[in-house]
């Protein structure tokens, strides 16, 4: 049986929450957050570079289908795509299961440094020739993220 993205984040958080909280206890909340975004960032980067051997490849092509069959899994996130093309992949979520999630959970907080950070480090493992800009996420409040993934060399 083959977990979904987001069920593997949902088994992940008590877990990783409870830690972090631990630790947050003994070296304080900012200390503790910097290292499990570190921590999380270089998991991300692994993971980057596993989806590019499974995939054979590493284009935006492949990048879309992740986006498409791993991240919105199940409805897990909803996406209105703007643009596909062999150097831009833009999209906007307008809905994130992950962001329901964690505030069910009651560490929403923890959120953007348990998913939305290790978008930008899955891509140095994926293909550092690929560039995420994003300026908001649900996580955050926003009405919904904004994907704008480039190819830059």
């Amino acid at each position: 049986m083959k977990i979904t993205h987001q069920k593997l984040r949902e088994i992940q958080a008590p877990i990783v929450s409870s830690l972090i909280n631990g630790f947050a206890g003994e070296v304080g909340y900012e200390k503790t957050m910097k290292i499990a975004g570190k921590v999380i960032s270089e998991d991300a980067i692994a993971s980057g570079k596993k989806m590019a051997q499974e995939l054979e490849g590493n284009t935006l092509t492949e990048l879309s289908e992740i986006v498409k069959k791993v991240w919105a899994n199940d409805g897990a996130i909803e996406i209105k795509m703007i643009k596909e093309t062999d150097s831009e992949l833009f999209f906007d979520v307008t809905y994130c299961e992950y962001a329901q999630m964690y505030e069910k959970m009651g560490i929403k907080d923890m959120g953007p440094t348990l998913s939305c950070i290790r978008d930008f480090s899955f891509l140095k493992g994926f293909n550092p020739q690929i560039e995420l800009k994003r300026t908001q996420t649900i996580m955050e409040g926003a009405k919904y993220c904004d994907f704008r993934f480039e190819k830059t060399r």
